[in-house]
């Protein structure tokens, strides 16, 4: 009787080691798919479901994707290529990627993955099929093998004389294995690659996915597909209202931004400002501004008909239900506003980037074109995607998980999105705020460190040089920017909240700096 008992203690051990394998396998094979669309210096203003955008732009695809899912008004994913990267790989904000770092002729850098762990990693190691194609900036080391099961990548820090070719002739490491030249339009090379991927994984679903489809456009030399040369011709290009100086109430390197001045028929035109400048974008003097937008505008087309594509390939293979969709961009690219042509600098025209996400069974949804007008940020992401697939986070990440915001109704979102941009600098090595004559302050065109931080209406901004203003701009009122409300007496107690919301942020995302901050400068011009 004791042996029958025990055997039977065993069967039922074992039925129930069996059942929560079966349970946990059940479990894994129910997460959802992720395809994270994730262009480059593709301004919101380039969508035209955006209200920023010209009357003449047209995204019909990108369109498509905002009627179903949820789009979101202000979205500050990061200040440039390699910043924006890290944090979406990280979760953290500059000042909290360890070891990341420049290293020799840009774009070379490197990390420890130690130090510097990406959570794709972790992904893999929870069931999921991890899966990397486009452009890679972070880094010499792809991760193939530790952070993804499949990558097709453009390596720019590996191969530094490959680095300018954004657009065609780009070696391609498949696999971690030797670059192969490959040939053809690379906005049209990845989406090839992506719906390929797709249709394989269809055939495959022992395991979820999630996909990181990472386009090199619009990034300079902003080229369109040849197919696309004879579009948005004759358009109209309204000029900046602040394209030139003066610009009053500005930290001193806006109001000295000068890469405009007017053209023969007195329209802005570019004039040489940089002895070099940052790959593919090289000054033409002359060259009017409108010429430029049109350009810029027409390699979005690319984007948008792959979007349409890899949409149609999941709907196709039949994952469109099960298949969360996140389309943005690493930040934004400003044309004449401020002065500008770059990205880096801390306003909407230069780093808002477009942020749509389709949630799961999107059909079924009430929130569907739903507008979420609360500010986000790029550490918001992996917060939200580790949710969305029912994963917990293996480590503090400096973001909030956006799901509350993916339902139907209004949300009272309580965080603030914040923004550090410390140039080429990461981690501790942030933790000493440059001398104002140090060169590593500065990135873009003379672009400082700064804070910025957005809540409901307002955005705050601290230069971090000693004796510098400080801005404050009502979103709702001054969508441009123009009017730094941080100068007016009738201001000083919202000034002081935001000002203290920005210190309590960088004190929650740990950032070394903030007890050492730069005092405030109070001058009015």
């Amino acid at each position: 009787m004791k042996s029958i008992t025990l055997l039977t203690t065993l069967v039922v051990s074992l039925f129930g080691c069996f059942a929560q394998v079966h349970a946990a396998e059940k479990k894994k094979a129910d997460r959802p798919n992720i395809l994270f669309i994730y262009t480059d210096d593709q301004s919101h203003r380039t969508v035209s479901c955006y209200p920023e955008a010209f009357d003449w732009v047209k995204t019909p695809n990108i369109d498509s994707l905002a009627k179903q899912g949820v789009r979101f008004s202000h979205a500050y994913i990061g200040s440039w290529c390699m910043a924006s990267r890290a944090s979406i790989l990280t979760g953290h904000q500059q000042h909290g990627i360890e070891s990341m770092r420049m290293e020799g002729v840009y774009p070379g850098s490197a990390y420890d993955p130690k130090l510097c762990p990406f959570w794709p990693k972790v992904f893999r190691e929870q069931g999921y099929y991890t899966a990397h194609i486009g452009k890679w900036h972070t880094g010499v080391d792809a991760g193939f093998g530790r952070d993804w099961d499949f990558q097709k990548v453009w390596n720019r820090p590996r191969y530094i004389d490959n680095a300018p070719n954004y657009y065609d002739d780009q070696l391609i490491n498949t696999n971690g294995g030797e670059p192969e030249m490959v040939k053809g339009y690379s906005t049209d090379n990845y989406t090839d690659w992506a719906v390929d991927l797709i249709k394989e994984r269809s055939l495959k679903k022992e395991k979820p996915w999630f996909l990181w489809l990472c386009y090199g456009a619009v990034h300079g030399p902003f080229t369109p597909a040849d197919r696309h040369l004879n579009e948005y011709e004759g358009v109209k290009v309204p000029t900046p209202k602040d394209v030139y100086p003066p610009r009053k109430n500005k930290p001193e390197y806006i109001r000295k931004m000068e890469f405009w001045e007017p053209g023969k028929d007195g329209q802005p035109a570019e004039r040489s400002v940089r002895e070099t400048a940052p790959v593919g974008m090289k000054d033409m003097p002359g060259r009017p501004l409108r010429d430029w937008v049109r350009q810029y505008h027409q390699a979005v087309i690319g984007i948008d008909e792959g979007v349409g594509r890899v949409l149609k390939s999941l709907k196709d293979s039949g994952q469109e239900k099960n298949t969360l969709v996140i389309f943005t961009s690493d930040q934004g690219f400003a044309w004449g506003q401020h002065g500008f042509k770059s990205k880096v600098a801390p306003y909407d025209a230069t780093i808002a980037a477009p942020l749509i996400i389709r949630p799961l069974d999107f059909q079924n949804s009430d929130a569907a074109g739903k507008v979420v007008e609360s500010p986000v940020a790029g550490v918001d992401l992996p917060p939200t995607i580790f949710a969305q697939a029912g994963l917990p986070l293996p480590w503090k990440m400096h973001g909030h998980d956006l799901t509350p915001l993916l339902k139907a109704g209004d949300v009272k979102w309580k965080h603030p999105a914040m923004m550090v941009h410390t140039a080429k600098n990461y981690g501790s090595a942030t933790d000493k705020i440059p001398s104002k004559d140090d060169p590593t302050l500065y990135h873009g065109p003379g672009i400082p460190w700064y804070v910025m931080i957005t809540k409901g209406r307002y955005k705050y901004v601290r230069t971090l040089i000693e004796g510098e203003i400080e801005e404050l701009y009502d979103l709702n009122q001054d969508d441009e920017e123009l009017t730094n409300l941080a100068v007016l007496p009738g201001k000083q107690k919202l000034l002081a909240r935001y000002r203290k919301m920005a210190i309590r942020e960088l004190k929650r995302t740990d950032a070394g700096f903030v007890d050492d901050l730069p005092e405030t400068g109070t001058v009015v011009e």
